[in-house]
C-alpha cells in the first residue's frame, strides 16, 4: 500500500492570513481535488498533517474545524477523490507540543495508525516547516509554490534543492511517475 501525507492549507485549499474559520471560507485550489482523486486512482492512499493553531487562538472551535474538513471530504468526492484521514495539531506555537510541524508527533500518530513507511513516503507541503518536519522524520519532501511555498523559496534559498511545483498537481504527477518506474 502507498501512502502520501499532505499538508492542508496552501497546498489543498487556499490559505489566508485571517485563517480558515468556516466551511465557507474554504475553496480549493483549482486542480488539487483532482489531483488527490489521481493519487487514488493510482493506489495511493491520501493522509493528511496539518497545524491548526486556530483552535488554540479561539478563531473556531473543533466542531467548527470538522465542518470545515466535512465540507473538504463531500467537495473531494464530488471528483472522485478520498483523502483516508485528516490529523492535526490544534495548539497554540507557545505551547511546544509535539504534535506541531516542525515537530515529528502527528507524523508518529499517524505511523502508529497507518503502516506508512516514512523514508519511501512523500510528504508535499507550502513552507519550510513543512520541508522541516518531513526531514525531521524521514518523509521525501516536496514543496508547492502556492500558499507560502514562493515566499519560502525566496526567504530559504536552500530550498531551492527541494523538488518544488507550481502546485499540488504539478507535484502529483511529479510523484505518479516516480512511483511507477
Amino acid at each position: 500500500m502507498a501512502f502520501i501525507i499532505l499538508d492542508r492549507d496552501g497546498v489543498i485549499n487556499y490559505d489566508s492570513e485571517a485563517y480558515i474559520k468556516s466551511p465557507n471560507e474554504w475553496h480549493p485550489i483549482p486542480g488539487s481535488l483532482e489531483a488527490i482523486a489521481a493519487l487514488n486512482q493510482h493506489g495511493f492512499t491520501v493522509l493528511v498533517a496539518s497545524n491548526q493553531s486556530g483552535v488554540a487562538r479561539g478563531y473556531y472551535d473543533l466542531p467548527m474545524l470538522n465542518k470545515i474538513h466535512e465540507k473538504l471530504h463531500q467537495t473531494l468526492a464530488q471528483v472522485g477523490g478520498k483523502i483516508e484521514e485528516i490529523f492535526f495539531c490544534p495548539h497554540h506555537p507557545d505551547e511546544h507540543c509535539s504534535c506541531r510541524k516542525p515537530r515529528v508527533g502527528m507524523f508518529y500518530q499517524i505511523a502508529d495508525k497507518y503502516p506508512v513507511e516514512f523514508t519511501d513516503t512523500f510528504f508535499i507541503g507550502d513552507s519550510y516547516v513543512d520541508v522541516a518536519a518531513a526531514r525531521n522524520v524521514g518523509l521525501m519532501p516536496l514543496l508547492v509554490k502556492t500558499g507560502n511555498g514562493l515566499k519560502a523559496l525566496e526567504r530559504y534559498p536552500e530550498l531551492l534543492n527541494v523538488p518544488h511545483f507550481s502546485d499540488l498537481a504539478e507535484a502529483v504527477q511529479y510523484v505518479i511517475t516516480r512511483k511507477s518506474r
